[in-house]
């Protein structure tokens, strides 16, 4: 019994320590992939966002409900 106890104690440290140190080197590894990432106005300004037609809609009830639906 005792055994087991110190058995499955062990195979929680060592899952423990895995994780934290897979999570350390993931959260290192997006920090560096986001500081390459261009800004969303610079995303907008190449893509030509500005350029686009600004899109009339009839029926706004679609966008703000006046009801709930059930």
């Amino acid at each position: 019994m005792m055994r087991s106890m110190i058995f499955v104690f062990a195979i929680v440290a060592v899952s423990i320590i895995a994780s934290s140190t897979m999570l350390r080197s993931r959260s290192l590894s997006i920090e560096s992939y986001a500081a390459a990432m261009p800004s969303l106005q610079e995303l907008h300004t190449i893509a030509g966002v500005n350029k686009l037609p600004v899109q009339q809609m009839e029926d706004l009830s679609v966008i703000f409900p006046t009801e709930t639906r059930q």
